[in-house]
């Protein structure tokens, strides 16, 4: 028999759907089947900081599998950011006595890039940690794919469809911009997805002569309308959107109407898709069972669709990009679909 734990669960860092399928897959899974006494930190690492958590029992983890956000809370709190002002950064330290005054076996801390980095380093200071990855932008490295991303797919993509019609109606070039600070995933496969004739991401360096040469050739070839999706993060003036500073080059070059929806944190919001439901369960339940075996320092991932562990010290510092010679994009690429970066192939 596996001896009952005491462990504690966060979500830190932006907020994305399937966070509450995750923590009731990480309670249910530690309560059921392992016996476990479970604390939900408020606010990320801010509630392990000021000791501001509250007790989750089976009840309040039922009816929480379909709703966005997070019920625990979350913020943007880095506690080993240094600080000027204190010259002495104490909140690692406050963590580790917090961690051991509450008798926790275990801390799972569920987020992106930053919060597997902040995990990592507790981990080295001798806390046990599993990390569940998440974000929209699908960018976190040592798995195949974060919840998050899928829902947040589907709502970019519905946009997409929703602008043909006001592109084709009007014969405009409509310009929406994705998240994706630093990868382009969601552009790649709502753009994909959606139909659009340009992608533009920030793995792949673009040139906006060949962007308008594109437009102008399919107005050429009577295709009196393009769709272009571009990812937050690609090369732009620091005063624009990346989706207002393509849609001002592009009618000042070709003088056709252009404009720009900036899609925001909408894509964030709402209810988890089915599959990242299943993911973020998949993932929450798979934690319990590591902290159970005593499997540490590591954050759970899939790949192949098989669970795995990860260590968490070769996730910290890392970035999963878009490869630009990702077979999709080079199939993308025969079709004739422009990603901004050389001659367009008619469509």
């Amino acid at each position: 028999m596996t001896q009952p734990k005491k462990i504690g669960i966060l979500t830190a860092g932006g907020d994305c759907p399937g966070l509450n399928a995750a923590i009731r897959g990480i309670g249910k899974t530690a309560i059921v089947e392992y016996g476990m006494e479970v604390i939900g930190f408020n606010a990320g690492f801010t509630g392990l900081i000021e000791k501001d958590y509250i007790l989750l029992k089976e009840p309040n983890l039922s009816g929480i599998l379909t709703l966005g956000g997070t019920i625990l809370g979350t913020s943007r709190e880095k506690p080993y950011r240094y600080s000027k002002k204190n010259g002495y950064n104490e909140k690692p330290e406050q963590i580790k006595s917090n961690y051991h005054e509450l008798g926790l076996d275990a801390l799972v801390c569920i987020g992106g890039n930053g919060t597997m980095d902040t995990a990592s380093k507790l981990s080295q200071e001798g806390l046990n940690i599993v990390g569940i990855p998440k974000t929209i932008d699908n960018d976190v490295w040592g798995t195949d794919v974060t919840f998050g991303f899928d829902s947040a797919l589907q709502i970019a993509t519905e946009a997409i469809d929703r602008l043909h019609t006001t592109a084709n109606s009007h014969h405009r070039v409509m310009i929406i911009e994705v998240m994706g600070h630093h990868a382009g995933w969601i552009a790649l496969y709502a753009g994909l997805a959606g139909g659009g004739d340009i992608i533009l991401i920030p793995e792949i360096k673009y040139d906006i002569r060949s962007i308008c040469q594109c437009i102008e050739d399919r107005y050429k070839n009577n295709k009196p309308y393009s769709i272009i999706v571009a990812a937050e993060g690609i090369n732009h003036p620091e005063d624009e959107s990346a989706g207002r500073y393509i849609a001002g080059a592009i009618q000042l070059y070709t003088g056709k109407e252009t404009r720009e929806t900036v899609l925001g944190y909408v894509q964030r919001g709402g209810s988890p898709s089915p599959m990242d439901r299943i993911l973020a369960t998949r993932y929450g339940s798979y934690a319990a069972q590591c902290v159970a075996e005593g499997n540490f320092g590591k954050m759970v991932a899939i790949k192949n669709n098989e669970l795995i562990t990860f260590p968490l010290s070769e996730v910290k510092n890392k970035t999963r990009n878009v490869d630009k010679n990702l077979p999709m994009i080079l199939k993308a690429k025969e079709m004739g679909i422009s990603f901004g970066d050389g001659p367009f192939k008619k469509k």
